[in-house]
């Protein structure tokens, strides 16, 4: 007889946790504690750890907000967290479970937003597919600029031109992991006069994630006759490279800053990856695209993919009781 049993994540269950997510299928060092906790201040965790037998199997990294349940508001993507070998009718009998739980505790939704699929290691769209018999909104959906690095598109000819600027300049890019610098110089004053918003990160807690994560975030800097004029702060997993921020100087169009940086980037460190994530250039809530920065993006040969965020009744777990015939 099968047996199957949720907990309420505990700080004693951190080795458990961290050990789990370091051989899904599905996860990153995102759903690591350490990372999940630098910001753990502004929200109410309610994670959910999965068993089948007494043995765990899946993850639902996750915060509470009344009668709400978020897969982790603080996280770029989130959802059912599962094991290497686990077989459908094993995330159908836990997602069953895990939303009849949060229907007994009075939980009303449970907002998703999914782990783009470049992320995965196999394939890990169970939950995907329970979300349509669940009748599940769909709330949003972003669009992720991506180069899949085993088939290469040729550089727009704005890119090679910005890229033979910044040889003219002599322009340096470098792995210093100098967040400071571009934080304090570029970033935040480029977020400020553009947007009247602050980095996701301040300069303590990313500084405090480098420290704890060494080989997953990494920092690159361009640099013009000995000053720093353009960034991009790099997020690795298995799989992609993602670029969590880039930012250059008044100058980078007249220095081809950028554009040097991505070649560098695309081409040399990250050349051996599968996927080169530039993220999202959606606006007021996903339903516009900021066309000069889509554009910019598309010039190295990145193309379109999407992300979604659906919301689930969870009263309606008991939809799921005869999908297996």
């Amino acid at each position: 007889m099968e047996n199957y049993s949720i907990e309420i994540y505990q700080p004693k269950f951190k080795s458990i946790w961290d050990a789990f997510v370091s051989q899904s299928k599905n996860a990153t060092f995102l759903f690591q504690r350490d990372f999940m906790e630098y910001h753990q201040h502004r929200f109410e965790d309610f994670s959910l750890m999965l068993f089948k037998n007494g043995i765990l199997v899946g993850l639902l990294p996750a915060n509470r907000a009344g009668d709400k349940l978020y897969s982790h508001q603080g996280l770029t993507y989130g959802g059912l967290l599962l094991s290497a070998d686990i077989k459908f009718d094993t995330v159908l009998r836990s997602f069953e479970l895990l939303l009849k739980f949060l229907s007994e505790l009075h939980i009303q939704s449970l907002s998703i937003k999914d782990i783009p699929t470049i992320y995965h290691r196999l394939p890990s769209e169970e939950a995907r597919y329970l979300y349509y018999i669940l009748n599940a909104q769909l709330e949003k959906r972003e669009v992720l600029s991506v180069i899949d690095t085993s088939q290469k598109l040729k550089f727009s000819r704005s890119r090679r031109e910005g890229i033979k600027r910044a040889q003219k300049h002599h322009l340096r890019v470098v792995n210093d992991d100098d967040f400071k610098a571009v934080w304090n110089s570029i970033l935040k004053p480029n977020l400020d006069t553009k947007h009247n918003v602050t980095p996701v990160h301040s300069l303590k807690e990313i500084l405090y994630l480098k420290d704890r994560f060494p080989d997953n975030i990494k920092q690159f800097n361009v640099y013009h006759e000995g000053q720093i004029v353009a960034g991009a702060t790099i997020f690795e997993t298995p799989r992609v490279a993602h670029c969590q921020y880039i930012s250059g100087n008044a100058d980078k169009n007249t220095l081809g800053s950028l554009d040097v940086l991505h070649d560098y980037l695309i081409n040399e460190v990250y050349a051996e990856k599968r996927y080169f994530d530039f993220g999202s250039s959606n606006e007021n809530d996903g339903k516009n695209i900021n066309y000069g920065l889509q554009f910019w993006k598309e010039g190295f040969g990145a193309r379109t993919i999407t992300q979604d965020f659906y919301i689930i009744e969870t009263k309606n777990h008991n939809k799921l009781n005869g999908v297996l015939s």
